[in-house]
């Protein structure tokens, strides 16, 4: 599952956050990174899915 988050983060960041954390503070910054600049939100979303594993939310 972790790879079609993956897959996703790079896609559409917020929605790869979402997926893996839903509507929480790392989702509202992820869509703030990838406002700002695509890279970033990217970099920020595979973070937060290689972070928290399948087990939880951060």
């Amino acid at each position: 599952m972790d790879l079609v988050r993956i897959i996703l983060a790079v896609l559409l960041p917020p929605l790869g956050v979402f997926t893996q954390v839903g509507f929480g503070k790392h989702f509202w910054l992820n869509i703030l990174l990838t406002l700002l600049g695509y890279i970033p939100g990217i970099v920020h979303a595979v973070w937060i899915i290689a972070r928290t594993g399948e087990h939880g939310r951060a």
